[in-house]
Order: C-alpha cells, then sequence, then structure tokens
C-alpha cells in the first residue's frame, strides 16, 4: 500500500475508516445526548407543607428524587432567609407554597419563589422575627418520598418553666376579677335606692319570696364530699405540681389511620387539650402539653421538654393500629429496660419508636445530653413510680371501657426514658378497630375518657404526692 493511502481525502480503507468514525461520533453523540437530557430532568417536586407552631415552623418539599440546596440570611435590612434549590424549574407545585403560610405563623411572614437560574430555584421567606435554620434532608420512609426540610427555630428559646407560672398566675387573676366583678354586681343590686315612687293608682309592690339569690360565680357554697372531691391534691403540697402531657405524633407523622381516615395525630391531640383543661382546673396542678397543634416533635425533644419544665409526671397518649382489626381495649405502658412484657407490647414499642423516621429528625443537632440520659438506664425508682401511676390510671380507664390487658404492661418506649420522671403511655384505644374508632370520633366518650384521665393523676398524687422540686440539668 503507497503511502498516499493513508493520507486525509485518499480512497480506499482510508474511506471506510473515516465512514465508521462518523457512524460512531454520531452514536457517541446521540448517547451523550440521552445521558444529558436524564440528567437535566428536571426533579419533579410531589407536594409542599407548611406547619407553623410557637416552638417552630418547618417548611417540608417532598420530591421524586433528592435535592440540595444552600440558605443564608440576609446581613442587613429586615430579617430574611434565602434558600437557592438545585436542579429545579419553577412549577405550579412550588408556587403553591406562598399560599401555605398563614397569618398567623409565628416565624413566616410571606414566601417568594423565583427561577434564579436556569437549574436554580430560589426562595426568600421573609421573617417575622429572628431565626436559627436548620436544613436537612430525609429519605424516602412510609408513605414519604425524598424530602428536604427546613425548620426555623427562634434564636432564644423562651423558658417553659416560667411561662407555665405565668399562665397559672394570669388564671388566678382572672378568676379572682370574675368573681370580684360577680360580687359588686350582686352587692349593687342589693343596695340599690328607690328612686322613683309607683305611678298613682297601681298595685302596692310585691314582697319578695325570699332573699334575692346571688349569681353563682359569686357565693359557691361548699359542695357535699364525694369521691372527686377526695381525690384533690393533699393541703401540705406548698408548689406547683406540673404534668407534662404529650400527644402522640403530628405534623409530617400521622400515627395510625382508622378504617374511615381518622388519624392518630388528631385525635391524641383533641384528647390532651381537654385533659390539660381538666387538670389546670385542680388546685395546685398545671399540665403543659408537647406539642398543642399539628406539628412533629422528635422523640428525644419530649423527654426534653418535661424535664426543662421539671414536671412530676409524664403521660404520653396514643391510639394505635395493630395487625388485627379485631384487636380492642385500653393499654397503660411503662419502661421496661428488659425484655417487653408481651409480644405485642414490644410489637407497640418498636412501632412508636420509629416514630422520629416518619417525622422527619435532624440527627445531625440532637440534643446530646438527651440523648445520653435516654440511653442510660433509668432507675429503678423511676420505673417503680411509673407503674404505680400506671396502675392509678389503668384502673380509672377499665370503667371507660373494656381493657387490652388488666395490667400495666412494659417495654421499651423511648419516650419513657427520663431518667427522673415517672412515665407511662396510653393506648386510649385501637384506632384500627372500627367500633373503637368510632368512640375516638365521640365526643361524649372522649369526656369520660379525659376524666378517667385525671382522676388517675390526681389519685397518683394523692397517694404519691411530689417532693421538694430539685432543679435538674
Amino acid at each position: 500500500m503507497r503511502r498516499g493511502d493513508l493520507r486525509p481525502g485518499s480512497g480506499g480503507r482510508t474511506a471506510a475508516g473515516r465512514a465508521r468514525r462518523r457512524a460512531l461520533a454520531r452514536l457517541g453523540a446521540l448517547a451523550l445526548a440521552v445521558t444529558v437530557s436524564d440528567l437535566a430532568r428536571a426533579v419533579a417536586i410531589l407536594a409542599v407543607r407548611v406547619w407553623p407552631a410557637a416552638d417552630y415552623t418547618r417548611v417540608t418539599i417532598e420530591s421524586d428524587a433528592p435535592l440540595t440546596a444552600r440558605q443564608f440570611l440576609t446581613p442587613e435590612g429586615p430579617p430574611r432567609l434565602v434558600i437557592d434549590i438545585d436542579g429545579l424549574e419553577l412549577d405550579g407545585a412550588l408556587r403553591e407554597l406562598v399560599g401555605k403560610v398563614k397569618p398567623d405563623d409565628p416565624f413566616i411572614a410571606g414566601v417568594r419563589v423565583g427561577q434564579y437560574q436556569p437549574r436554580t430555584v430560589r426562595l426568600v421567606l421573609d421573617l417575622k422575627q429572628a431565626v436559627a435554620p436548620q436544613q436537612f434532608v430525609l429519605a424516602p420512609v412510609a408513605a414519604y418520598r425524598h424530602r428536604l426540610v427546613l425548620d426555623l427555630y427562634p434564636q432564644v428559646e423562651r423558658d417553659p418553666l416560667l411561662a407555665l407560672v405565668q399562665e397559672r398566675e394570669q388564671a388566678s387573676r382572672q378568676a379572682g376579677q370574675a368573681v370580684k366583678d360577680a360580687l359588686g354586681e350582686f352587692i349593687g343590686r342589693v343596695e340599690r335606692p328607690m328612686t322613683a315612687a309607683p305611678p298613682a293608682g297601681s298595685a302596692p309592690p310585691r314582697p319578695l319570696p325570699g332573699p334575692v339569690a346571688p349569681p353563682a360565680a359569686a357565693l359557691q357554697t361548699p359542695a357535699p364530699p364525694d369521691e372527686a372531691a377526695t381525690t384533690a391534691l393533699p393541703e401540705g403540697i406548698d408548689r406547683l405540681v406540673i404534668v407534662a402531657l404529650d400527644p402522640g405524633h403530628g405534623g409530617e407523622d400521622p400515627g395510625a389511620i382508622g378504617p374511615t381516615g381518622l388519624r392518630e395525630k388528631d385525635v391524641v391531640l383533641q384528647i390532651a387539650l381537654q385533659l390539660r383543661e381538666r387538670l389546670n382546673e385542680q388546685r395546685g396542678m398545671r399540665a403543659m402539653l408537647t406539642r398543642d397543634a399539628d406539628f412533629f416533635v422528635p422523640l428525644h425533644q419530649r423527654v426534653r421538654k418535661a424535664r426543662r419544665v421539671q414536671a412530676d409526671l409524664f403521660v404520653s397518649i396514643h391510639a394505635d393500629a395493630f395487625m388485627r382489626p379485631e384487636a380492642r381495649g385500653g393499654s397503660v405502658f411503662a419502661l421496661s429496660t428488659g425484655a417487653a412484657t408481651s409480644t405485642a407490647a414490644k410489637w407497640m414499642a418498636d412501632r412508636e419508636n420509629a416514630a422520629d423516621l416518619v417525622g422527619g429528625v435532624n440527627v445531625a443537632v440532637k440534643d446530646t445530653q438527651v440523648l445520653r440520659a435516654m440511653l442510660d438506664m433509668s432507675t429503678t425508682a423511676q420505673i417503680k413510680d411509673s407503674l404505680r401511676a400506671g396502675q392509678e390510671v389503668l384502673s380509672r380507664l377499665g370503667r371507660v371501657g373494656r381493657l387490652h390487658k388488666p395490667q400495666v404492661e412494659q417495654a421499651g418506649f423511648a419516650v419513657l426514658k427520663a431518667p427522673d420522671i415517672p412515665s407511662i403511655l396510653v393506648e386510649t384505644a385501637f384506632i384500627s378497630n372500627p367500633q373503637e374508632e368510632a368512640l375516638l370520633r365521640d365526643p361524649e366518650w372522649q369526656a369520660r375518657l379525659v376524666e378517667a384521665l385525671a382522676e388517675g393523676v390526681r389519685r397518683y398524687f394523692l397517694k404519691n404526692p411530689p417532693l421538694a422540686r430539685q432543679r435538674r440539668v
């Protein structure tokens, strides 16, 4: 073969080689185009959700693939948080975020959304106060796909114990003012002078059939002693007795769902709010909720909240589901440092302990002190007191409906691991049972349940008066 045959433009094998190279180039370009097109495909936004609360506001962006984002607070002007999310194109789902911010959100005044760059969407959150933002991602779990989570916490956390004391003092002042107003109205009616003579020819005034009855709020005659009165707190308790009420689940975590769609997180919040009011009516007692609205609280934060108010008792309220819909009846659980007392107790503990995976917890900022306390073996005294409290509540729960087990059960519930607070978990009913789901919807049944829980708590403190408060760390 002559050398000239290898020169560009020569025929024969050289032309065939060029054709092959062109074909390979076209195939390579096509493959590259497909790959680039696949990589360039915008991530689809499945849902956006906002969970406002006094503790913090959470913004969740759910997508069909992982998202990466960068955030920064504006250094000047009104407080704003800017979030740039890569791999996105602005669509209707993201625009819905603007309308999901409520006027009473404690942290977010408004949201603006725009296409900052061809592949980057920018969110601007106008803030009502200075925040300490946290950002993290969650892998698919339960019914959720990938989630990008933005949590807005206040820079200065409020003192919950001080808030409880101030709330009690305000309630006392309002009650006292109501009594004074009622007494003033009654005295004014009794002492009001006759300023006008009766018209001529009119009939003489008829005598009153008896003394003028004062308003009920003005003069309260002690009622005869009954069972409820005998369970009031002893006079010797000279400090505020605090009960931490923990409505399970919330926010991103709906808990168990009944046959007709009743969500555990909703019904246990209703029960807890009513129970708080009932306990707050007791002299010297105040109830604190770990959540008072529809937002998620990680398990370790529930424990931390109870310890921060130096609670004397922790009551976690649930309405769980079971594998079989015929399972029914209320239950009360205390912590076990060893094996669970039954297979069902272990199954339910494992289910409740998985709440953080569904609700979404930022593992990077967990309180190490609380985690260490939760991992430590709780004291024998704490479990003993928990069993006492659980038995008092269980005995009253049995008067409202059927019990699943006649004794307090034990299992390794993470939310019961406060080492210095007697802690119980109450399964009010099985929401997976159609008949008990109907009961959970019934306001009258809820009222009887609340009274039973309140009575059990009162009886526990009657028999086990709390000691002088020690400051907990």
